[in-house]
C-alpha cells in the first residue's frame, strides 16, 4: 500500500515489471483512463526503479483532472492522450506507439499482459492461506470485486494449486456475468500453461458471480455502495472509493444478509484498494442522506 496509496495493481506490477527489467526494457508503456489506478501505480513504480514512462489516456476530457491523473503526472510520467476510444482500439493503438518506439531505439515494455499480472495474485492466495493459518481461521469464503478478470483468476488459480475449500464470491462492478466469466476463463487457461497446472476439478466451479451491485454500471456509484462506504468508515475507519471497493463491501452485507455467507463459517474480502478515487468526482454526500440505519 505505501507506493502512491497502493492497490491491488502493486502485486500485477511485482511480475510485469520483473518482467520489463528481465528483458532490459528502458521503456514503460501503459495505457488507461485518467481514473486508471493501474495507470498511476505504474508511474509510481517507474519513478521508484527509474524508468521512464509513457502513458497513452484513453476517454472523455472531462477525467483530465481526477485525482489519479494528477498523481501520474507528479510521479513524472510522460502523457499523450489517445482521444475517446473504446477498449479495443486502445490497446490497437497502444501496440502501435510500442512497435514506433521499437522502431527509434527504444527498448518499450506494454504494461498489462493479464497472465503476467495475474502470477501477482497466485502468490496472494498461498499469502492469504499461510495468514489465515497463523491466525487459527479456516477460510471458507473470499470476497472479490469483479472486473477485468486478471485478480480474479489469480486467487482462484492460487486456491486449486493449494486445493484449498474456498468459495468466491466475485462482485460484479463493470460486466455482466457472462462477459466476467468468459475474461476469468480465458486467463485460467493461459495460466494453467504456463505454469503447467492441471486441476483436478472445475475451478470455476466454487465460484458465483453476483450482480445486485453494478447499479448503472461501472463507476457509477449506487445508494447501497455509498450507504456501505460510510458504515465501514464510522466502524472500522475504512476508506471504501465507490468504482470498486464500496460495492464489493456491499456485496459482501448482501451476501451475509441472503446467508450466502453462513455467520459461522470465516471469510474475507480484499480491498483492491483506489483510494485518490475517493477525491474524485461522484462522491458528494453526507452520512445523513445515506445513512445506513436510516
Amino acid at each position: 500500500m505505501p507506493l502512491a496509496f497502493g492497490g491491488n495493481k502493486v502485486r500485477n506490477l511485482e511480475f510485469w515489471l520483473g518482467q520489463a527489467l528481465e528483458r532490459d526494457c528502458d521503456l514503460l508503456v501503459i495505457a488507461g483512463a485518467a481514473a486508471s489506478n493501474q495507470v498511476r501505480l505504474t508511474a509510481a513504480a517507474a519513478a521508484r526503479l527509474g524508468l521512464e514512462c509513457l502513458v497513452l489516456y484513453a476517454g472523455p476530457d472531462s477525467s483530465l483532472t481526477h485525482s489519479n491523473r494528477l498523481l501520474t503526472e507528479m510521479m513524472g510520467a510522460r502523457i499523450q492522450s489517445l482521444g475517446n476510444v473504446d477498449e479495443a482500439d486502445r490497446e490497437k493503438l497502444a501496440r502501435q506507439v510500442v512497435a514506433d518506439q521499437a522502431a527509434v531505439g527504444r527498448r518499450p515494455y506494454l504494461v498489462g499482459d493479464p497472465v503476467v499480472g495475474a502470477l501477482g495474485y497466485v502468490r496472494a492466495a498461498q499469502e492469504l492461506h499461510e495468514q489465515a493459518g497463523a491466525a487459527g481461521l479456516d477460510l471458507r469464503h473470499i470476497i472479490l470485486p469483479g472486473s477485468m478478470g486478471i485478480t480474479e483468476a489469480g486467487m482462484i488459480l492460487g486456491a486449486a494449486m493449494l486445493d484449498l475449500p474456498w468459495a468466491f464470491h466475485l462482485i460484479s462492478v463493470e460486466y455482466e456475468a457472462a462477459d466476467l466469466e468468459v475474461r476469468i476463463k480465458t486467463i485460467l487457461a493461459s495460466l494453467c500453461r504456463l505454469t503447467e497446472f492441471s486441476p483436478m476439478h472445475d475451478m470455476l466451479g466454487r465460484v458465483r458471480i453476483h450482480m445486485d451491485q453494478l447499479g448503472a454500471g461501472y463507476g457509477r456509484p449506487t445508494k447501497a455502495s455509498m450507504q456501505a462506504s460510510y458504515l465501514f468508515a464510522q466502524l472500522e475507519a475504512l476508506v471504501l472509493e465507490q468504482t470498486y471497493v464500496a460495492k464489493t463491501f456491499s456485496g459482501l452485507l448482501s451476501c451475509v444478509a441472503r446467508g450466502d455467507i453462513p455467520g459461522d463459517e470465516a471469510a474475507c474480502i480484499v480491498h483492491t484498494g483506489g483510494t485518490p478515487a475517493i477525491f474524485g468526482p461522484g462522491v458528494a454526500g453526507s452520512p445523513e442522506s445515506v445513512s445506513p440505519t436510516g
